[in-house]
């Protein structure tokens, strides 16, 4: 009973205003600056809107025989649908969009949280993440890192064709311009490998049917940089270059933590980070059947955490997101006045040239058949079933 109190405990925006210090210093969230002693409201509403993952309970066994909760172990993937959600929402509804409770939000925010719901049907649900890291080599129940996260999160965006993001995670610590502009820009597949594809996608998200189509566009980018800070503790050479990330307007803020600890880190003020703590344990919960998700259990509510940046793992993966390549361009042009012709030792370091000596790169593809993991459907006739049961549903 303790702990069902401290779950449902709602803190009313104002209580909020209590964890803030009394400073003239500005408040960095995801690329957006806001004044303590002007606008703590719109601060409040900014880290309020994001969408807030924490643990489940009481959804179908992972895998059918599996944990049927998350609590003790998936407080890193929690974190990773964090980060991807945000791209998500810069993607479709902007960067400014804001949520209040009890307030219709359009189709297209409920679409984003289907997309996250604890069901083996649903695109990034912890059963696609867990079961994705198996090859990964993270046994269903096995903490992840923030590496691990970031490379479960680029296979499975491949079969996400509403969405339509290319993943890119960089190797050590270097990003490569040339690479991610032949990614971004990649054509379309062929129409019979679309058709097949877009069949199984169809099955492995319920109603979140395809409207985007193949487009020969500039896809949404979302960037990912794993670093190691250091090798027990966070070096304090990295902190201002670390803390100049959450200034950019393409800020997805960072993944990271404490060892087996992982929170979802979206800004700082001074030198403490402020994050999302996936570390409570909710009730799953299920879309509606107009399709809409009860959403209040998907935004926190609470004071805002705040940590020491020197009490850091130094193991961290940053994430940004581009939804045009001018905004690729304009990020690479900050990294290079803000981040890597200020510092001595490089946080990392962002080349134009793929290295020669590196294997060749290819952008990824996603299989002709297959279902993230949620269920293997072995031929041609089941898929043509499946797709004429979606139709049906849809209508």
């Amino acid at each position: 009973s303790v702990l069902s109190r401290y779950e449902n405990q709602i803190t009313i925006l104002s209580d909020y205003l209590e964890e803030f210090p009394e400073t003239d210093e500005p408040v960095w969230i995801l690329g957006r600056q806001h004044h303590l002693n002007t606008d703590k409201s719109k601060l409040l509403l900014d880290i309020s809107a994001r969408l807030w993952f924490t643990y489940r309970r009481k959804f179908s066994p992972i895998g059918g025989t599996g944990p049927s909760s998350d609590a003790g172990w998936g407080c890193m993937l929690r974190c990773g649908q964090m980060m991807l959600a945000q791209a998500l929402i810069c993607r479709h509804l902007g960067r400014d969009w804001q949520w209040e409770k009890h307030k219709k939000q359009p189709e297209e925010y409920h679409r984003i949280l289907r997309c996250f719901l604890d069901r083996k049907d649903c695109c990034y649900s912890i059963h696609q993440m867990a079961q994705m890291g198996v090859g990964e080599g993270k046994s269903i129940g096995e903490w992840f890192g923030p590496n691990t996260v970031a490379q479960v999160l680029k296979k499975l965006a491949l079969f996400d064709e509403w969405n339509s993001l290319a993943v890119y995670v960089s190797m050590d610590n270097t990003v490569v311009i040339e690479d991610i502009k032949k990614m971004c820009w990649s054509p379309p597949q062929s129409s019979s490998a679309a058709h097949s594809s877009a069949h199984v996608h169809r099955s492995a998200l319920g109603r979140n049917k395809n409207t985007a189509g193949f487009c020969t566009g500039w896809k949404p980018l979302l960037l990912i940089i794993p670093l190691r800070l250091g090798i027990n503790h966070i070096n304090p050479v990295y902190i201002d270059a670390f803390k100049e990330c959450f200034k950019m307007p393409q800020s997805l803020g960072a993944l990271g933590g404490k060892p087996n600890n992982a929170y979802y880190f979206i800004g700082f003020l001074g030198n403490e980070l402020i994050y999302l703590d996936p570390h409570t344990t909710q009730s799953f919960v299920d879309w509606e059947e107009n399709g809409t998700v009860d959403d209040q259990s998907f935004h926190c509510q609470q004071a805002p955490h705040r940590m020491k940046i020197m009490n850091l793992d130094p193991s961290v993966a940053l994430g940004f997101f581009c939804k045009e390549e001018c905004d690729f361009d304009n990020w690479c042009s900050l990294v290079q006045k803000e981040i890597l012709k200020q510092q001595s030792l490089r946080m990392f370091e962002l080349v134009q040239k793929h290295p020669p000596h590196w294997p060749p790169f290819i952008p990824p593809a996603k299989p002709e058949v297959t279902t993230t993991g949620a269920e293997l459907i072995d031929s041609t006739d089941k898929l043509f079933e499946l797709e004429e049961e979606f139709e049906i549903l849809s209508v």
